[in-house]
C-alpha cells in the first residue's frame, strides 16, 4: 500500500532524511515552471525504461501536479517491487500553497 504524504510532512521528511529520492513525474515544461529543490525529473511515460536507474530499497516520494499521475507511478513502482514509496497528496500545487510560495502555481 502506498503511503500518502502531505506537503508539510514531506518538508519535515526532507529535513530529516538523507536517503530520500524525490521523483517528479511531470513533463519537462512543468518541471521547468516550478519544482521542489533536489527533485529528479523522470516523466511518467519514461518510468518503465528508467526503472533500472532507481533503487528498490530507497525511500521515494513521487510528485506530480496534483497527485494523480504520481499515484499511478507509485502504484507501478510498488507492483515492480519497490517498498518505500510515498505519494505527495496535492502534488507540487500543494507544495506551493503550504510550503514554498516561490514555486509558481499553474
Amino acid at each position: 500500500m502506498i503511503t500518502q504524504i502531505t506537503a508539510s510532512q514531506l518538508q519535515e521528511k526532507i529535513r530529516s532524511s538523507k536517503d530520500l529520492f524525490l521523483l517528479d513525474v511531470r513533463e519537462p515544461f512543468e518541471f521547468e515552471y516550478g519544482k521542489i529543490p533536489g527533485s529528479v525529473l523522470i516523466p511518467m511515460n519514461q518510468i518503465q525504461q528508467k526503472l533500472p536507474e532507481l533503487q528498490a530499497d530507497q525511500e521515494i516520494v513521487v510528485i506530480c501536479h496534483h497527485g494523480v499521475r504520481s499515484q499511478m507511478v507509485a502504484d507501478f513502482l510498488e507492483y515492480s517491487g519497490f517498498s518505500r514509496i510515498y505519494n505527495l497528496i496535492g502534488g507540487i500545487d500543494a507544495w506551493s500553497q503550504k510550503v514554498d510560495e516561490s514555486v509558481r502555481r499553474y
